[in-house]
């Protein structure tokens, strides 16, 4: 081993006694050993990371190792580029060092090693290196939704993983990277809808005018074996005033309310026997001028085929809300479509012009099924919110409230 020479330290003391018993000492010594200026410890250890400009395994623990009899390692500290430490664990003789936590993929580290001789003299040894990036097959990407833009206070943010994740660990994982940050202060919570895809909502409606701020913290995170995050591009929403349209079923009116002031209220027809509209609360997909409908596309068995004007999509599968002039004698006496809400042309046009996409559209007193909470639009808001809560990888079985709140920002952050 070769660093600069042991430092001993020697003593020399001389000791006056007087006759009655009284004494004093007077001693004097070297410098101390952990004052000189440490040596190079390269010598001293070993160490499992990659050669030259080879990329370590993000998969596999480093490990530092006191090498011979003459000396044992003291501390040993690793950080990545951002100055986040990885967790390590050191034995109690000091021949070992391991981390305890898994590495970033994709990440540059610095391990500091510290050392002591035989003698008690410190030596130092700064390692760094960089670990591989995934390939596309083992990275997980986010795809954020919707696209950043102004919506109403019903929209859901979601999140499509590229890789189905099952394991709960790492859901949890996932989840804790996935940062929503609101303007004003907002409860909310993520919710599995199934391995991989990730809807979140606040407890109640989004706050009018609140901003919506979304991004990943996963790339380069270990989620499970050889699977690490990837990519995601961050997401702004801002929200616009609360419309909330209600339809009745049973009187055949549409109350249209703007921050909880009634704005217009509307007679309209929704689906007859077979085919009633579903009851509960949907949501705003998209709005589209003109639509062809067909008896084909829902599998219905009197045929028909229309241009249907100022329709404001609410299911996937084809629930609308728009102009229905040829029902117009039906409409606030009786239920004649097929599952849609019609109404005149330009109550119609009125509504296309005055909702958002992310506004709400709630039917009540109708025959039909409840909406689906997932799977055909937004039928987010139709699950309680102690469900959606028990669909998060975090919160499930933690109280709710302000302490659940703060119990899931306290976390430890991967």
């Amino acid at each position: 081993m070769s660093h600069s020479p042991r430092i001993r330290t020697v003593l020399s003391c001389t000791m006056l006694v007087a006759a009655l018993g009284a004494g004093a000492t007077a001693c004097g010594s070297s410098d101390h050993p952990l004052s000189a200026k440490p040596y190079d410890a390269a010598g001293q250890i070993a160490f499992n990371g990659p050669v030259g400009s080879q990329k370590a395994d993000p998969d596999k623990p480093l490990e530092v190792t006191a090498e011979g009899d003459d000396g044992r390692i003291t501390d040993v500290t690793a950080t990545d580029a951002q100055g986040r430490y990885v967790a390590g664990e050191l034995t109690a003789d000091g021949a070992r060092w391991h981390t305890t936590a898994p590495l970033a993929a994709g990440t540059q580290y610095t391990v500091r090693v510290s050392t002591e001789d035989e003698g008690g003299a410190p030596g130092r040894k700064v390692l760094t290196l960089g670990t591989d990036v995934p390939t596309k097959k083992k990275r997980l990407d986010v795809t954020f939704g919707p696209d950043s833009g102004k919506y109403g206070v019903g929209q859901p943010v979601t999140a499509k993983l590229s890789a189905k994740v099952e394991d709960k660990k790492a859901r949890a994982v996932v989840e804790r990277s996935l940062k929503v940050q609101t303007q004003p202060a907002t409860e909310g919570a993520w919710h599995w809808v199934d391995s991989k895809t990730l809807h979140y909502r606040p407890k109640d409606y989004w706050p009018t005018g609140a901003t919506i701020n979304v991004r990943s913290n996963l790339k380069g995170i270990k989620v499970r074996e050889r699977l690490w995050g990837g990519d995601a591009k961050p997401l702004r929403l801002t929200i616009g005033d609360r419309i909330e349209a209600v339809t009745d079923a049973g009187s055949h009116y549409m109350t249209v309310y703007r921050n909880g002031e009634a704005i217009n209220s509307i007679p309209v027809t929704t689906g007859r026997p077979g085919y009633s509209t579903r009851n509960g609360v949907k949501v705003v997909l998209g709005k589209e001028y003109a639509v062809r409908m067909t008896s084909a596309s829902i599998g219905a068995s009197d045929f028909y085929d229309k241009m249907v004007y100022y329709a404001t999509r609410v299911t996937d599968s084809g629930e609308y809300v728009h102009a229905a002039p040829w029902s117009v004698g039906s409409q606030g006496n009786a239920n004649t479509s097929h599952g849609c809400t019609g109404m005149s042309t330009d109550n119609a046009a009125w509504f296309y012009e005055t909702v958002r996409q992310g506004d709400i559209v709630k039917v009540v007193n109708s025959s039909g099924a409840d909406m689906d909470p997932f799977g055909n639009g937004f039928g987010d808001w139709n699950v309680d919110w102690k469900e959606w809560r028990g669909g998060s990888a975090l919160l499930e079985g933690v109280k709710e409230g302000p302490t659940a709140v703060d119990a899931a920002r306290l976390r430890p952050q991967v």
